[in-house]
């Protein structure tokens, strides 16, 4: 297993990064750098009495180092922690309403997971969340064939302190080089991305990114979030949510909970179907004005 550091410090100080100024775009500019891109930051959703609640509920949980490196830790499955600020957050009104306006469709929390990059982390390899098939390390839940990732940072990103990583647009690529189980070290077209701490990164689960190595002396905190639309199911059956474990969630977060296997697709579905509509808003290009 290559264990090495993606990123010198000097490679890093000469990094691309991304000068787009968000907190400008409106949203149907923020749904075509999703759409487009792979990628878009919506800075300063969470207040600072927020992240300083979320922090500290998080920093309660008891981490696993990855098999890479015992300086990237994380934990799944926060929804079922005695963590309230960072449930309530899975429901935050801003980015459900985005959501819902991207994917005009029933949502599904797939994952909340926590993250954080201590001193010495070496960096993530450059990577896609897409398993069409899925994977050993996804399971077949990283099949869906729509999903986004909602990233909350809880701590300013600068270039030294684990930022986001993106190769733009990638995720667009029909080429051998973009198939998604593929990993790089490095990339020469990758992208330094930074941020407030209470910004979102969301990306789109087949854009191929990662984060850069921790050369600062504190760690980075992140709260990883993941929906899919109800129409977008895995190939396979996947293990489900307990009943019994949703109902102790809070009665607005609940209802983003419903079994991971929903899928509502028509697989009979003839050549042309009786009623078949002639508008569509969310395929026009003017979605994006």
């Amino acid at each position: 297993m290559d264990v090495s550091f993606t990123n010198s410090r000097e490679k890093v100080a000469a990094a691309k990064q991304v000068e787009t100024d968000w907190a400008t775009l409106s949203v149907g500019q923020q749904i075509r750098s999703l759409e487009r891109d792979g990628y878009v930051v919506i800075p300063d959703l969470l207040s600072a009495e927020q992240i300083a609640g979320i922090r500290e509920e998080l920093m309660r949980l008891p981490t696993q180092g990855t098999d890479y490196s015992e300086h990237q830790r994380g934990y799944s499955g926060v929804q079922w922690t005695n963590s309230p600020t960072t449930i309530t957050t899975i429901a935050l009104p801003a980015m459900i309403s985005f959501l819902e306006r991207l994917f005009g469709d029933e949502l599904i929390c797939t994952s909340c997971t926590y993250a954080v990059s201590q001193p010495g982390h070496p960096g993530i390899a450059i990577h896609t969340d897409a398993q069409p098939y899925g994977s050993n390390i996804f399971g077949l839940g990283a099949s869906s064939p729509c999903l986004v990732r909602v990233l909350y940072y809880l701590d300013d990103l600068t270039p030294e302190h684990s930022p986001f990583k993106v190769i733009p647009g990638s995720h667009l690529s029909l080429h051998a080089d973009g198939n998604p189980y593929r990993r790089y070290l490095s990339h020469e077209d990758e992208m330094l991305v930074t941020c407030r701490a209470g910004s979102a990164v969301i990306i789109n689960q087949k854009v191929f990114h990662a984060n850069y190595p921790n050369f600062s002396d504190t760690d980075r905190h992140l709260l990883a979030i993941a929906y899919r639309p109800a129409w977008a199911g895995p190939i396979g059956e996947v293990p489900d949510y307990d009943p019994e474990q949703v109902q102790t969630l809070p009665e607005n977060v609940r209802p983003l909970f419903r079994s991971l296997n929903t899928q509502k697709i028509d697989y009979n579905l003839p050549n042309r179907p009786d009623n078949m509509a002639s508008s569509a808003p969310g395929i026009s290009p003017k979605r994006y004005e």
